[in-house]
């Protein structure tokens, strides 16, 4: 489509018929005016395989490679939306997960990466170029004993499915700082970029706060609480036959349910915040003993959202300044993702 006869590479907003800019090779566009995500025509995108994916420099990323590594996002996209205030809480969310990690579990402190849009060196910045060279850090080279993390706080999207893998029709996507430029990072892709490349012994666990991010890394198996309030498994592999599955380790996503009726909450200015999702996470991990299964997390997690307010009372030195909860995601219950279905109230929760 060409918009007003400009330029080829245009096309308007499935939602507010917005003209959007399309960069080539990508697969969605997101609207800087509605932040809603156009699907871009197979016709008007270049073969991804004719555009070489970035590589990071030499002394972009730790080349330290510890056992236990750690990717953390957090976006606030200050003056990228139009209208639009910045979201209150993925900075803090970032820097409580990595405390988390840190004294909780033991991950060394330079194996762990951190991207979010306040920082001043351009490779910690969390463009999609970064993160997508971030995730290929984190699981290259991965063997067996590793345990890595990935954690994103931000927005996420939805964009109609186009593979028939899905069996909503689709796809879920995460979207970096410049995701109105260059599009979102569709779950299609963090799929192949973290999970498939996941040997025996090896393991990862993402933590997702975000909008429609509950089956974001495109897992086969998932899990959630059913009407007796027991947690319970359902088979999500894709109708097409797809595999989605790691290469031999194992994958865990942790994220949050909404209905799409519940209200995004905005935190005034003068207040500290951290995300609904990773608050109930971090607060669970605090509070529950070591060996913890992941039906009790699970369950803590939802307790503290339902019961917790907006009021934050998280430890430690990055924790504790922190005085509210912003719902940003608009998330209402947890709910876990795997590459395999596994005894959730027996087996023992461990990073």
């Amino acid at each position: 489509m060409n918009c007003g006869g400009r330029s080829p590479a245009t096309i308007r907003c499935k939602y507010c018929s917005a003209c959007l800019t399309v960069t080539p090779g990508e697969r969605a566009i997101q609207c800087a005016q509605c932040c809603g995500v156009t699907r871009i025509r197979r016709s008007m995108r270049l073969p991804l395989t004719a555009l070489p994916r970035p590589a990071a420099p030499a002394a972009a990323f730790p080349c330290t490679r510890g056992k236990k590594r750690a990717v953390l996002i957090g976006i606030t996209y200050a003056g990228m939306r139009r209208g639009c205030g910045e979201l209150r809480g993925p900075i803090n969310d970032v820097k409580c997960m990595r405390q988390l990690l840190c004294q909780r579990f033991g991950f060394p402190s330079d194996c762990i990466i951190m991207l979010t849009d306040d920082q001043k060196d351009p490779f910690r910045l969390p463009t999609k170029d970064n993160i997508r060279m971030a995730m290929q850090w984190l699981v290259q080279g991965c063997s067996y004993g590793d345990s890595l993390v990935f954690h994103f706080s931000g927005l996420g999207a939805q964009v109609p499915d186009e593979d028939c893998d899905e069996a909503d029709g689709y796809d879920e996507a995460i979207c970096p700082m410049d995701s109105f430029q260059k599009g979102p990072i569709l779950d299609d892709e963090i799929n192949e970029a973290i999970v498939r490349p996941l040997v025996h012994g090896a393991k990862l666990h993402a933590v997702v706060d975000a909008c429609h991010s509950a089956t974001v890394l495109d897992l086969p198996f998932f899990c959630h609480m059913s009407r007796s309030g027991n947690w319970q498994w359902e088979d999500h592999r894709p109708p097409s036959g797809a595999c989605k599955g790691t290469s031999g380790g194992q994958a865990v996503l942790i994220s949050g349910y909404s209905d799409g009726k519940s209200k995004f909450s905005m935190t005034p200015e003068a207040y500290a915040s951290v995300g609904a999702m990773t608050h109930s996470f971090i607060k669970a991990v605090e509070c529950e003993p070591c060996g913890v299964t992941y039906g009790r997390l699970l369950t803590s997690m939802k307790a503290i959202m339902t019961n917790g307010g907006g009021s934050c009372n998280l430890q430690g030195p990055v924790g504790a300044p922190v005085r509210k909860v912003a719902n940003f995601s608009g998330v209402q219950e947890p709910n876990l993702s795997s590459s395999e279905m596994f005894d959730i109230y027996r087996k023992p929760f461990a990073l």
